[in-house]
């Protein structure tokens, strides 16, 4: 048995609609989420190793 057999068919086109959109509006968020944890992170880096004078691409 299907989870949209019970509902009726209104609400069944309403999800079947607009389900795959907010499937990819998460998932376009996490992503951009870990892209900024991801600069950050590596902005962080770059000036630590630029203090310490370990910096290796001179």
């Amino acid at each position: 048995m299907n989870v949209t057999d019970r509902l009726s068919p209104s609400n069944r086109t309403l999800i079947e609609k607009w389900l795959p959109v907010l499937l990819a509006v998460g998932v376009v968020w996490l992503f951009a989420r870990g892209l900024k944890n991801l600069f950050w992170t590596g902005f962080g880096l770059f000036w630590a190793f630029w203090w310490t004078g370990h910096w290796f691409l001179r």
